[in-house]
């Protein structure tokens, strides 16, 4: 049987199209993350990771920064699920696609049917594959995930703006043990000045350090992120800020820029 496959949407223009240009660019921000992590070698690895999503130039950084969290436990990790917002598309709830794997230019992505089958069996989850055909937050998080955590089983999840209780009930459904974790994609406040930015994505990072959700116009992912902090309450999970820039700090302009923060969720402080 043939191997249904989602074509990368955004590969050339969020990130290189070249295989070989992008793993070097995945790999050098990796590697400056590494290096800026240094003192955080004794946390514990997360349980999930909240990630930015716009392109490799602007937000990479911070991206990384999250994903180099993860690198402990390379190689012991099977399944990731990746869910952000459904921006082009309506979703009630939540969209899982139907296809077999999702493409990039490193390779294919397998998409975890078991995880899907069990997702499917939660009220507010559907297969929608329009959610998924041009939807960058999930896709641009698949590069990150291939060259930080090598040969995994994905399950993307397009999260729509009242979808919050639903994706809580999917990370817990799946949230199993070591083999699993979680990436939360989204973006911070959006086209402020640089100056306003810093001061509200600082606000809006405590927030979510303190388990409370973020309002839409904080985060494009507030429904993901709302999902994500309800069972990391009832987990008894902690949320640490990790990174917090924007894209003046990147390569973009001072007077319009989208903020971005990287978050580990693990366990508190015994």
């Amino acid at each position: 049987m043939t191997m249904r496959v989602r074509p990368a949407a955004v590969a050339g223009r969020f990130y290189p199209d070249r295989p070989d240009r992008l793993r070097e660019a995945v790999q050098e921000l990796l590697d400056r993350a590494a290096v800026m992590r240094g003192s955080d070698d004794g946390l514990p690895t997360p349980k999930a990771i909240i990630a930015p999503h716009a392109g490799y130039q602007y937000s990479g950084p911070i991206a990384a920064t999250a994903y180099a969290s993860l690198a402990p436990v390379k190689g012991l990790v099977r399944r990731v699920i990746v869910a952000g917002p459904a921006h082009a598309w309506p979703v009630g709830g939540v969209a899982v696609p139907s296809v077999d794997a999702f493409a990039t230019p490193l390779g294919v992505v397998v998409v975890d049917d078991e995880a899907r089958e069990r997702a499917l069996g939660i009220d507010g989850v559907v297969v929608d594959d329009a959610a998924h055909a041009e939807e960058h937050s999930l896709e641009v998080q698949l590069p990150l995930t291939i060259c930080a955590l090598g040969d995994v089983a994905v399950l993307p999840l397009a999260v729509g703006r009242s979808g919050a209780s639903v994706l809580a009930d999917v990370l817990d459904g799946l949230w199993g043990g070591p083999e699993t974790r979680f990436v939360i994609s989204t973006d911070l406040s959006h086209y402020h000045p640089a100056h306003v930015a810093a001061a509200v994505d600082r606000r809006t990072a405590d927030q979510i350090c303190q388990l409370e959700p973020p309002a839409d116009e904080f985060a494009c992912g507030a429904a993901a992120i709302a999902g994500l902090l309800l069972t990391a309450r009832r987990h008894n999970l902690a949320v640490r800020l990790l990174d917090l820039r924007n894209s003046a700090d990147t390569a973009g302009r001072p007077d319009r820029v989208v903020g971005y923060g990287a978050f580990a969720v693990l366990e508190r402080d015994r």
